[in-house]
């Protein structure tokens, strides 16, 4: 990273500390590695950006539903879905520091323009061996061969403490049609997995969603939740964590419908850039190559976006095929099939999967807001102000009420309109320090508009408002509150 951009993501991940955007997970107890929670103002930001996805990609829309699945499920899925099986990263470990690393991270990092993801273990290790590439911990080039591991976190239903192991026994199992018996080993306790996509559960729920809201193809179903990852992480901020949120939906099509639909979804993708307001110069769009496919991928691309450390998968759009239904309805015994009434046919359907990072939404959005200006307001001389111009309609806070002064007559009067517009905007009151450091402080959470109270007020029962972008500042009568951040924050 050049120094510049590292000071970026040291100046992002400090104010996201000092202003409650995110904390430490488990901080007390010395943290847990690559675990982080949302504090106040992150909470506030995540459900904004949700909300603001579900209106644009379901609720403004007549093909979409959504559907919150469990996180846990039967575990029969992950092996019907190729998860079990398939569901792998590549590790290496440092013999002299046994430090471990993500391969395909380790030789990307070291060799520039380089995408290894897809090859295979052993080209991985040829590649760190001819290359010699040093271990970024500490500088020697002693590594083990690369193997896989699953992604997988597993856990199990109903174990005590006296339960370590599920017990295993053996069984006999009729092979049927004259073909005798066999003894296999099953468990008492089998191991269920912490969902690693969210996608499984809109895949299994098809048949009852389509059943019940009557939907014809093409249609999607939607989904925003927590998955889980037990891969090596490199320690980006928020950017790549064992526990992360998901957007996303499954579409489900005719074959012949895909490249069409294909180019709409990657469309409408860069119209939610957009609406969360993220620069089009930081973004790109890259085309994975066929060795990069998932197992259940014909065609993948990746929305990238220009972080500090590199261009890195912000979105994806899978053409899905109908891997997912196919696998689902054999393992399962269950028809999952569509029925047209309109042309008599009957198909699996096929699908296209837009996927939505919302944990490395939260982080882009905050490093392509962060702004350090000179200005000069008010009396005070050239400063320098930290600010975040967030889309309003993002923005953890739409306006702050500020008293100008600790008077009980501004106090009350402050106290009047917070209690007016509460119930119609997510507002901040502070009445804490001068106005010019309250102005800053707001500035620094990227609250878009400041409306003070001042002893003017009490004669013409008007507020000043301050716009945080252009720090102009409007008188507006107080019963034009409501209409006039409606308006500005609508826009």
């Amino acid at each position: 990273m050049k120094k510049q951009e590292t000071d970026l993501m040291e100046k992002v991940v400090s104010l996201c500390k000092r202003r409650g955007f995110v904390f430490q997970g488990s901080e007390i107890y010395g943290g847990l590695a690559n675990t982080w929670d949302l504090g106040p103002l992150g909470v506030e930001l995540k459900n904004n950006i949700q909300q603001a996805w579900w209106n644009f990609f379901v609720k403004s829309r007549k093909d979409m539903v959504g559907i919150d699945a469990a996180i846990l499920m039967n575990p029969k899925v992950w092996e019907a879905s190729g998860h079990v099986a398939n569901f792998n990263d590549a590790q290496v470990d440092c013999k002299a520091c046994k430090k471990r690393f993500r391969a395909d991270h380790l030789v990307e990092d070291a060799l520039e323009n380089v995408k290894v993801e897809g090859i295979s273990p052993a080209d991985l290790s040829k590649l760190i061996k001819e290359n010699n590439i040093k271990c970024p911990e500490c500088g020697e080039k002693q590594f083990t061969e690369v193997r896989q591991f699953n992604l997988l976190f597993q856990t199990h239903i109903g174990a005590t403490n006296n339960e370590n192991a599920p017990v295993v026994y053996l069984k006999r199992a009729n092979l049927g049609m004259g073909g005798g018996t066999k003894i296999v080993q099953e468990s008492s306790n089998p191991p269920v997995y912490l969902r690693g996509e969210i996608a499984q559960g809109m895949f299994v729920n098809f048949k009852n969603v389509q059943t019940t809201t009557r939907k014809k193809i093409p249609f999607g179903i939607a989904a925003a939740g927590k998955a889980f990852r037990n891969e090596i992480t490199p320690g980006n901020f928020i950017f790549r964590t064992l526990e992360f949120d998901l957007m996303e939906f499954e579409y489900f099509i005719k074959e012949e419908m895909w490249k069409e639909k294909f180019e709409y979804w990657l469309n409408e993708m860069h119209k939610w850039l957009e609406v969360v307001g993220l620069k089009k110069e930081n973004t790109r769009v890259r085309e994975h190559e066929q060795k990069e496919l998932s197992h259940y991928s014909k065609r993948t691309v990746d929305i990238e976006y220009k972080t500090p450390f590199g261009w890195k998968e912000l979105y994806g759009l899978a053409y899905r095929t109908n891997f997912d239904l196919t696998n689902h309805a054999k393992a399962s015994g269950e028809d999952l099939s569509y029925f047209d009434q309109e042309t008599n046919e009957k198909y699996i359907p096929h699908v296209l999967e837009p996927t939505f990072g919302l944990s490395r939404t939260i982080l882009m959005v905050l490093l392509d807001s962060y702004y350090e200006e000179e200005v000069k307001e008010g009396s005070e001389g050239n400063e320098t102000r930290i600010v975040l111009k967030l889309k309003p309609a993002i923005a953890p806070f739409k306006a702050a009420i500020l008293p100008l002064m600790k008077k009980d007559e501004l106090v009350a009067k402050a106290d009047e309109i917070f209690n007016a517009l509460n119930n119609k905007f997510a507002l901040d009151y502070d009445l804490s320090g001068s106005i010019g450091k309250r102005y800053r402080r707001q500035d620094e959470i990227g609250t878009p508009y400041a409306i003070t109270i001042d002893f003017d007020t009490l004669k013409d029962n008007s507020v000043t408002v301050r716009d945080r972008d252009t720090l102009k500042q409007d008188r507006i009568k107080i019963e034009e509150l409501e209409a006039y951040l409606s308006d500005k924050i609508c826009k």
